[in-house]
């Protein structure tokens, strides 16, 4: 019994003084690559970890002429006044009003167009249809907001010109609260189903053929392979676009809603990206404006771990 006592502590010391070999050896060999993994490591460490030094902020009275160090220390102070500002309730509202009906529209019409353009059998037309409709994802909000206001105008817009010489009467589509919803979600369900339309047709293109030649033996219908077989093989691609998609619920788009606002229509564009905006930059509160900015980040963080969760659920359980 000592002998084997004494001969196991060896033999540890052998296996483990061979593995330390090959880790010596393995990073004499691949060094260089480490020290290539220096470069974005370092991006990351002082772009992104950096910054949230920033945070701290939310939880100061910060005074530019005091500094960052300087400002008084108040704790949560901060999040109770956002809390009970009389903007907040209004911009959370919009926020997840907005981003909730951009999620259904948005998020549902390039899988639809992505069906139907599967089914067109001349690729030439296919190919036409795919950069017509991607064109619009590379436009600046800005270049698509005044496009907006020169098309929709109520004064001399050019498709309330055509309504008006067929007879019609001007409608406000960028003047009025209700029709500037309609108006806002139907040019970004324009602007982004292009992009959806060709990654959903990829995730199309790699479903094998074998599966519709069997439906079609059995009898079914375009319509019935589109349920039964692209959707279902189409399923995890769906899911991952779904969790992207949760997890800016609570971002909107800045710039989207700053391109198409104005005066007279104020019901639906205060969100929280605009009120950090207006906080931070236009009334140089910092404080309330990081304290807002974290609030939505935290938000988004929960919506994104629920999201990966009922994903799993629904990658175990099937979606369709």
């Amino acid at each position: 019994m000592k002998v084997e006592s004494a001969t196991i502590p060896e033999n540890n010391l052998m296996v483990k003084g061979g593995a330390g070999k090959r880790l010596l050896h393995y990073y004499r060999h691949n060094w260089p690559l480490y020290v290539l993994l220096l470069i974005p490591l370092a991006f990351v460490l002082l772009f992104k970890f950096a910054p949230m030094s920033g945070l701290i902020l939310a939880f100061k009275d910060y005074k530019i002429a005091r500094g960052f160090w300087g400002s008084d220390w108040v704790g949560f102070q901060v999040f109770q006044d956002i809390f009970t500002n009389r903007n907040f309730a209004k911009a959370l509202r919009n926020t997840v009003l907005l981003n909730v009906l951009d999620l259904l529209f948005s998020f549902t019409a390039p899988i639809l167009l992505a069906l139907l353009l599967n089914e067109v059998k001349n690729v030439f037309f296919k190919r036409v249809n795919q950069t017509l409709l991607y064109l619009p994802h590379f436009l600046s909000w800005i270049i698509i907001g005044a496009l907006a206001y020169q098309l929709l105008s109520e004064g001399n817009g050019v498709i309330n010109n055509m309504i008006e010489m067929l007879g019609g009467t001007r409608i406000p589509f960028l003047q009025e609260d209700n029709h500037w919803l309609v108006s806002y979600l139907a040019i970004g369900v324009w602007q982004s189903m292009g992009w959806g339309t060709i990654i959903y047709l990829a995730a199309i293109s790699g479903i094998n053929p074998e599966l519709y030649e069997a439906a079609t033996m059995d009898g079914s219908g375009r319509l019935r392979k589109m349920w039964n077989v692209t959707l279902p093989s189409i399923r995890m691609t769906i899911i991952t676009l779904l969790i992207l998609n949760l997890g800016r619920v609570m971002e909107g788009s800045f710039e989207r809603i700053f391109a198409l606002q104005n005066k007279a229509t104020t019901e639906f564009t205060t969100t929280i990206p605009v009120l950090v905006y207006r906080w931070g930059i236009e009334k140089g509160d910092f404080s309330e404006a990081t304290a807002l900015g974290l609030f939505q980040s935290l938000i988004g963080l929960l919506l994104v771990i629920m999201a990966d969760r009922i994903a799993k659920r629904l990658g175990e359980e099937g979606l369709f």
